[in-house]
C-alpha cells in the first residue's frame, strides 16, 4: 500500500520518528481498521501560508486550517470495496499544516508527534468517506479516531 509523505515546509523540524508515526497511522487506518487494501494516499506537510492558499482556493475560506483532505473521487455506498491486494486506488491527498499542528499540540498539552498522528487519521478518514457535518457523524468519526490512536499506543 503506497503511502507517500512529503515535507514541503521548513519552519518546523520533522523527525524520522514523526514520519514513521504518520506512516503507521495512515497504514493502520487504511489496512487494519477499515479493511481497505491497495489504497494509495499522499500526505503532505505544509506551512500555514500554503494551507491557507489551498483553503482559500478550494473551500473559499481565506484562513489557515489544520488539515485538508482532497479525495480523488467520491465513493458511493453501493460501490464494491477493493477486490485485489494488487489493485491500487488513489484515494487522494491529506494536507497538514505543521504550524497549526504545533500550536494545537501546545493548546492540548501533548506532543507534536501525537497531533500529527491525530490529523493524519482525521484526514485519511475523510478520504474514506467519514465526515462530521452532523452530531452522529462527528461522534462516529471521533470514536474511530480514538480507536486507531489507542490501537497504536498514541495517547495524549
Amino acid at each position: 500500500m503506497p503511502i507517500q509523505i512529503e515535507n514541503l515546509q521548513s519552519q518546523r523540524e520533522i523527525t524520522a520518528e514523526m514520519l514513521d508515526t504518520i506512516r503507521q497511522v495512515a497504514e493502520y487506518t487504511l489496512q487494519i481498521h477499515e479493511g481497505t487494501e491497495g489504497a494509495e494516499v499522499s500526505l503532505v506537510l505544509v506551512d500555514d501560508e500554503e494551507i491557507r492558499r489551498l483553503n482559500r482556493d478550494y473551500r473559499g475560506k481565506d484562513m489557515p486550517t489544520d488539515v485538508l483532505s482532497f479525495a480523488q473521487r467520491e465513493r458511493l455506498e453501493e460501490e464494491p470495496e477493493f477486490t485485489s491486494p494488487l489493485e491500487t486506488e488513489v484515494l487522494g491527498d491529506v494536507i497538514i499544516s505543521v504550524e497549526r499542528a504545533e500550536e494545537q499540540a501546545r493548546d492540548y498539552g501533548h506532543s507534536l508527534k501525537r497531533e500529527l498522528a491525530f490529523l493524519t487519521v482525521h484526514g485519511v478518514l475523510h478520504l474514506l468517506g467519514y465526515d462530521h457535518q452532523t452530531e452522529a457523524e462527528e461522534a462516529e468519526m471521533l470514536e474511530t479516531q480514538r480507536e486507531v490512536l489507542n490501537a497504536l499506543g498514541i495517547h495524549r
